[in-house]
């Protein structure tokens, strides 16, 4: 995968408009009036990365947004949900969360095909690839210092007073999403997997006991985060199509999912010196987050790590389904599979040493 900050989040906007032929702006322009915003002189360039949905820069005379939209054509159930992306942003502005402000809704797809929302562009630096390169040892500590910390208060959230107390079902958080995984892998067609079909009968007989409920982000991981331009603090957190009301070490043990993992396989740092890049080891990173919210040590940590990958797998066969109907948003959509039975064996390697069996 690249390893270079991605273009879409310098600290100037792209310039042109490339890439765009899925809006159209005059009639976006008209949307934006009676939103009342100022579009003279919009254009509009494709942001870089995703696999999911479209996201687009404008930028007008005066400022710049970021609009993000449902992809074209049929999608998997549940998948998609823009609304929910914009309602759990909107409940985090104000909370030791970084979210970027949201301008505003628009659930008419015949304006440019599907619903999309406006949100503000955030400046910083967004990376790929977790091990930061060209980032100096000490700033690339504190990044995943700050990273840690974002975790922790956005599962310090109090969901009812955030007015998310309906964003999803609490409890038996594991048991639906290993459900709603299955099906999903099930839906999206190819051929089995003997690890997936291992997995998916292992996984809802070992979950841990223990229930805790908050919001959760979904898709916490480094390319969903934007860092300042010149601090190592994390500025936005974007990209919360998958957030729910779930349980924290979910999300946790999904950033942590980076220590499993190879480069060369997935955006991860197994294999890599840590100690001279100045990344914390997983379980010092894990212990950091625990401590933070007074949490004891965690039980049966290599079902939650198991219980990602199996996930991550489903969710990219997905996007090669995706590919091969024609509605990806990412070029790279149809590589995506070959991914899916690596992750799936390192899952259930982490199911197999288990402390769960």
């Amino acid at each position: 995968m690249p390893s270079s900050p991605l273009v879409s989040n310098l600290t100037s906007p792209p310039g042109g408009s490339v890439g765009c032929a899925d809006l159209d702006l005059e009639r976006l322009a008209g949307w934006m009036r009676q939103a009342g915003l100022d579009p003279r002189g919009l254009n509009a360039c494709v942001l870089s990365g995703g696999q999911s949905n479209p996201t687009f820069l404008l930028q007008t005379a005066s400022d710049a947004f970021v609009l993000r939209k449902q992809p074209p054509g049929a999608l998997l159930p549940s998948a998609h949900a823009i609304d929910r992306e914009y309602r759990v942003m909107q409940a985090l502005n104000g909370s030791g969360v970084p979210v970027p402000r949201m301008v505003a809704y628009c659930d008419d797809a015949s304006l440019i095909g599907t619903p999309f929302f406006l949100m503000e562009y955030v400046r910083g630096r967004n990376f790929i690839d977790p091990t930061l390169p060209g980032i100096a040892v000490a700033e690339r500590k504190a990044i995943y210092a700050d990273i840690n910390r974002v975790l922790v208060s956005l599962h310090g959230v109090d969901h009812r007073a955030a007015g998310l107390d309906t964003f999803g079902r609490p409890g038996n958080y594991f048991a639906r999403q290993i459900d709603r995984w299955s099906r999903q892998y099930r839906s999206s067609g190819g051929a089995p997997i003997e690890a997936m079909e291992a997995l998916m009968e292992w996984l809802p007989a070992h979950i841990p006991h223990g229930d805790e409920t908050c919001v959760v982000h979904g898709d916490m991981r480094m390319d969903n985060l934007i860092i300042h331009p010149t601090e190592p603090r994390v500025v936005a957190v974007l990209d919360w199509e998958l957030s729910t009301l779930g349980h924290p070490l979910a999300d946790l043990s999904y950033f942590c999912m980076s220590w499993c993992v190879p480069p060369e396989l997935w955006r991860g740092v197994a294999g890599v010196d840590l100690t001279a890049l100045g990344i914390p080891q997983e379980h010092a990173f894990v212990e950091d987050y625990c401590r933070a919210r007074g949490i004891d040590a965690i039980r049966n940590w290599d079902f939650y790590l198991a219980y990602n990958l199996f996930r991550m797998a489903a969710i990219l066969r997905g996007v090669a389904a995706r590919s091969a109907g024609g509605n990806a948003s990412a070029a790279d959509a149809a590589s995506m599979e070959a991914k899916v039975r690596p992750l799936a064996d390192l899952s259930w390697r982490c199911a197999r040493r288990s402390g769960t069996q």
